[in-house]
This record gives C-alpha cells, sequence and structure tokens, in this order.
C-alpha cells in the first residue's frame, strides 16, 4: 500500500472489493446494505425492465400521458411496508422536502436530535440533546401547551453514532393534542424491523399521524424516494406542486423492485448472517458502538483506518461532525460480502 492513498476519484462500480492502482481492497463502506446495486439477478430484473419501458421517463406525473408502474408500484410499496397509501419521486431528498413543506404548515414545529438536512425548512435546527432526553422533553411540552397541532420531525435512528430511536414515547401524548409525526427511514427501509419499515415500530395511535419518508437508494437499491402514509396525507402529497412537476424515477428500476421480494428477502439473510458472524469475531465489543442488527459498527477508538487499509481493508472514514474533527470510523456490512470476507475483516481487527 502507498503512503496517502486516496480512493475519491474512483472509476469502477463499488462492490465488496475495490481495486485501486494495482491493488486490491476489501470494502466496509457505503450504505447498499443490501448489495442490490451488484446483485445480478435483480440487475437482470432491471434490464428486462429496461428493454420494456426504457432508460427514463422525463415527463411530470401531471403529463396527460402516463406510464401504470408509477401507480402500480406505489400500490405494491404500500402494501409491502404496511401503510394505506404511498408516494414515489425520484429522490429521497425530493420526497422529504416536498412532505416537510405541507406538513409544517399543520401545527407547532419541533425537531428532534440529528434530523437529516432533508427534513430541514430554514437550515439547521441544532437540537442538544439525546433522543431520549428529546421525547420527554417534547412530551412534556405538548401536554403542557394550550396549542392544539403539533409537527415532529425525526430519524427513525442514528446511523452515524448507531441507535435506533424507540417511538413508544407517542402513547404519552395528551390525546386532545393532534400531532403529525414525520419520520425518515432511509438507513431503516427494507433492512431493519425484520426488512420491513420503521412504521412496524411506532404505536398506533388515533391522534398522531404518521408519516414516513425514505430514500430507496441504500437498502433497497433504486434511485427513488418514497413517501409511506395514509390516504389522506398521500392524496394531499400529490397535489403539491413538487409532485406534480417533478420527472418520476427510471420506470425500469421500479420494475425491478417490485418484481424482487425474494431477492431482497435473501440479501436479507444473508446479511444477517455476516452480522452474526462478525459480532462472533469481535473480541472487545467495548471499543465498538453498535445497535441491533443494524449493519454498522462504528469504532470508539481513533487511528484504526490506518491500521486496516495497511491491511488492504477500506472502511468509512471522514472527519464528524464537521472537517476539523477527528474521523468518525465505521464498518459497514453488506450482504455483497461474502463469509471470507467477514472473517478477514475479523482476523485483521
Amino acid at each position: 500500500m502507498k503512503e496517502n492513498q486516496t480512493f475519491d476519484h474512483l472509476a469502477q462500480k463499488l462492490s465488496s472489493v475495490i481495486s485501486h492502482q494495482q491493488e486490491n481492497y476489501l470494502y466496509f463502506g457505503g450504505t447498499a446494505y443490501l448489495g442490490i446495486p451488484q446483485n445480478k439477478a435483480f440487475i437482470d430484473l432491471y434490464i428486462k425492465g429496461i428493454k420494456h419501458y426504457g432508460l427514463n421517463n422525463g415527463t411530470s406525473r401531471g403529463n396527460n400521458v402516463q406510464l401504470g408502474i408509477y401507480n402500480e408500484a406505489e400500490s405494491y410499496t404500500a402494501k409491502r411496508f404496511g401503510a394505506e397509501a404511498a408516494l414515489i419521486t425520484s429522490s429521497g431528498y425530493l420526497a422529504a422536502q416536498l412532505t416537510v413543506k405541507v406538513c409544517v404548515t399543520q401545527g407547532e414545529v419541533r425537531y428532534a436530535p440529528n434530523t437529516h438536512p432533508a427534513l430541514w425548512t430554514n437550515g439547521n435546527p441544532a437540537v442538544q440533546s439525546s433522543f431520549d432526553e428529546w421525547s420527554k422533553q417534547v412530551v412534556a411540552e405538548i401536554n403542557a401547551s394550550e396549542t392544539p397541532n403539533w409537527v415532529l420531525l425525526t430519524n427513525s435512528m442514528n446511523n452515524l453514532h448507531p441507535e435506533i430511536y424507540d417511538f413508544s414515547f407517542i402513547k404519552e401524548i395528551n390525546a386532545s393534542k393532534k400531532v403529525t409525526l414525520v419520520i425518515d427511514d432511509s438507513h431503516g427501509i427494507g433492512l431493519l424491523n425484520q426488512g420491513n419499515c420503521v412504521l412496524q415500530n411506532v404505536p398506533n395511535i388515533a391522534h398522531v399521524e404518521v408519516v414516513v419518508v425514505a430514500s430507496m437508494a441504500k437498502a433497497l437499491g433504486l434511485d427513488a424516494g418514497v413517501v409511506l402514509g395514509s390516504r389522506n396525507v398521500i392524496a394531499q402529497l400529490k397535489r403539491s406542486d413538487e409532485f406534480y412537476g417533478a420527472s418520476p424515477p427510471a420506470a425500469a428500476g421500479l420494475y425491478a423492485f417490485t418484481h424482487a421480494n425474494e431477492i431482497y428477502g435473501q440479501a436479507f439473510e444473508k446479511l444477517q448472517e455476516n452480522v452474526k458472524i462478525f459480532k462472533e469475531t469481535l473480541i472487545n465489543k467495548q471499543d465498538w458502538l453498535f445497535a441491533g442488527d443494524f449493519p454498522v459498527f462504528l469504532a470508539l477508538k481513533s487511528g484504526i483506518e490506518k491500521s486496516l487499509l495497511a491491511n488492504q481493508i477500506l472502511i468509512s472514514s471522514f472527519p464528524y461532525p464537521d472537517r476539523n474533527s477527528e474521523n468518525l470510523n465505521r464498518i459497514v456490512l453488506s450482504s455483497w460480502h461474502s463469509k471470507a470476507d467477514v472473517l478477514k475483516l475479523g482476523a485483521v481487527l
């Protein structure tokens, strides 16, 4: 390995192995948790979709000529993830922004800590507390206030410092209050909750309207975004200018997605096995932060990225929370890793 090796101008696909300057590196980074971008069976479905629908569809969803795959995919997605209805856009960011633009007008707004920028409306809300502390504070504030309508915006989890959030706190909110809870599940959808989404982890409360937004580009492997919610909420969002005027994602991708249930299931099982194997190899678990079966492991000791790189292993390593900070070093497991890959990583550690 050469000194000061950089990997920020690659001209190849990202996979379990990255070849750079005539050397191969095992890669444990990114967000392709289920390995879908390099899953041959999924790619075959995508190619079949391209042959049927073409490369893309640049017309808006408001056009008088429409492909039926979009409504079909939305119905399929709602059913798969346990929602009344779904809306699909070209990106998770767009899905979040059009949702937030509508929802923030419906009550007093409160942000949870570490909420993704896709949900911001006016810069970083900079909430300085843990999620547990925030949830207790916001329940107390809502119940003590005379304001009847509230909007809470949050991630489903913290993927950088792995923590899966507990939403049972909404059961403590006074029934006289109407609450819209918007959750960004980009890092959990198709991965956590047994491959489902955060809706499975949120209590069903009559006076709390739950809306889930997510990028489909991570575990699900699609360049698209999704909103899951009640029929009323989705219908309202579909009347927005952003949805009406924006080009949709490639129809070929949605074709592949709606025909890939077995592929996702197999990839999910493979990832669970990889996570299990890796946990068994970790000798000093106290040196790592991880949550449940989420396949991300944060190193609590600094410098690990250098020793791993010296052994031809490349992990996610970048300064956080700003460019002057120390590196945030995380190992990300994927379904595209073999058992041998995971065992080698464990042996080097």
